[in-house]
């Protein structure tokens, strides 16, 4: 996304058209409940609450704050313009899964890491080298769609349960990618508050660590607690079906090379990605045998390989271009929600009533946390979680003499891990897509009085760390850097 982009602010909003408090609670309220009583309550995916909320923040656009077709249009295709590079990054993603795996690249992943890693140390060393991955790359999306990939299939090998596997590679992708300076959401931070992008980066160094290193912790004691859990012969059966299946010498890896080698060069994230797709598929007919038509009956259609062993056949089965239909039409109708929200003003008048509520350098630090994860929620993409609070407070540091790196340090720590914790926002459908594991799951069993939580989203330590000791700084004031001292 372009960090030209500016939201509204409440000054830029006629006073005809401005929404009152309770106009702006009341979409929010509607997708509140819609989400709840649709995906929470009768278990629908989250398609139509998605659109019961669109249509709802319409009507209370048209009714209530006079408002035309036009106006709701616009507002619609900025939230869509805002986070086409996602969409077809998205895209591009499922495809070069897909190809990889013809490639025999995933697959060598797989075989070569069953051989070397060991239940107890296989999260920590997971989230590690997803950070260092990520931190080379720039981007915890590529990360968690090539690796990561590769992670969840050796963990299942190995007896881990997917969804920590899934939270230990997004505790480490996410944590790489925000002190990376190749990252779009480092820059993003950095340009939309007007701080020198190592000077955000050095602001975030403390904060990241903390995080990160108890995170390792906590997955060094599920793996411990995992350990001891791979059926008998499991590994030697799995390790031999994928060398019966694929060639595994180490030219496999050429797709990875090409696509890391790129991204560490400075290309951008989608040719980059496009290069490893045309990378997989030459590598399926050069060392796979594959015709070039079945390489790109693939790239479209997925695979749906024949091992001998069930859990490898699930485990390497892909849906290619067309399999993301699923997960795109819920990043479209997210994006459009959250670009209506935005175009509509209810993010705006929310903003400036949290501005209401700050009365020190302390609350205003905390206060700008909660704003990035809270437009997270509604808007459905980080991007505006960033841009949002990053452009909104600007003037209120600068009121309380704190130096902008304080609140770039916010928006990110606060606004770049914890949206693939909520279940229709763009990071969390895409990482739910490309490992096959749900963000969150819940029951309620009222006869006994107990509550069941599933899915990623509880293993993800990395998205509840970062905030909290973002919100622990703040409290104690540590870290924070006087525009006067600068």
């Amino acid at each position: 996304m372009s960090s030209d982009f500016q939201p509204k602010t409440l000054s830029d909003i006629p006073p005809e058209r401005r929404p009152s408090l309770g106009e702006a609670l009341l979409p929010i309220l509607g997708v509140v409940v819609f989400l709840g009583v649709g995906s929470g309550y009768l278990g629908l995916a989250p398609h139509g609450p998605l659109l019961w909320s669109i249509v709802f923040a319409g009507l209370v656009g048209l009714v209530r704050l006079d408002l035309t077709y036009a106006d709701l249009y616009d507002a619609v295709s900025n939230g869509l313009i805002m986070g086409l590079q996602a969409l077809l990054i998205l895209f591009t993603i499922y495809a070069l899964i897909a190809t990889w795996v013809s490639a025999g690249t995933i697959p060598g992943l797989m075989y070569y890491g069953l051989g070397i890693l060991t239940p107890e140390v296989f999260l920590p060393v997971t989230a590690l080298l997803a950070a260092v991955v990520a931190f080379s790359i720039g981007s915890s999306w590529t990360t968690a769609g090539t690796l990561g990939v590769a992670f969840i299939g050796i963990g299942s090998g190995l007896g881990i349960p997917a969804p920590m596997t899934a939270g230990a590679i997004l505790s480490g992708a996410y944590a790489g990618d925000k002190q990376s300076p190749l990252s779009d959401t480092t820059n993003l931070a950095a340009a939309v508050t007007n701080t020198d992008l190592y000077d955000h980066i050095d602001a975030m160094k403390v904060g990241t660590a903390l995080a990160l290193g108890l995170s390792v912790l906590v997955y060094a004691v599920l793996g411990l607690r995992a350990g001891g859990a791979i059926p008998a012969g499991q590994v030697e059966s799995i390790r031999g079906a994928l060398a019966g299946t694929y060639t595994t010498n180490p030219l496999v890896f050429l797709p990875l090379v090409v696509t890391f080698g790129l991204a560490l060069y400075g290309v951008p994230a989608l040719p980059t990605l496009v290069t490893g797709v045309f990378a997989g598929a030459f590598t399926t007919v050069l060392l796979q045998g594959g015709q070039f038509t079945t390489a790109w009956n693939v790239f479209l259609n997925g695979t749906a390989p024949e091992t001998g062993v069930e859990l490898v056949n699930s485990l390497l089965a892909t849906g290619g271009l067309s399999g993301s239909a699923w997960t795109i039409t819920v990043v479209v109708l997210a994006l459009s929600l959250g670009g209506l929200l935005e175009g509509m003003g209810v993010l705006a008048v929310l903003a400036n009533e949290l501005l209401d509520l700050v009365w020190s350098e302390n609350s205003l630090v905390a206060g700008t946390g909660v704003a990035a994860i809270v437009t997270n929620v509604f808007s459905a993409q980080q991007y505006m979680s960033i841009v949002l609070p990053g452009v909104s407070l600007r003037n209120a540091y600068e009121e309380y003499d704190l130096d902008s790196r304080n609140l770039s340090r916010a928006v990110e720590a606060a606004g770049t891990p914890t949206g693939a914790l909520i279940p229709w926002h763009a990071g969390a459908v895409y990482m739910s897509g490309v490992f096959g594991v749900p963000t969150l799951t819940g029951s309620i069993d009222l006869a006994n009085l107990s509550v069941s939580i599933g899915g990623y989203a509880p293993y993800y330590a990395f998205a509840f760390l970062s905030p909290l000791i973002l919100f622990a700084m703040a409290a104690t004031g540590y870290g924070f850097v006087a525009k006067s001292d600068t």
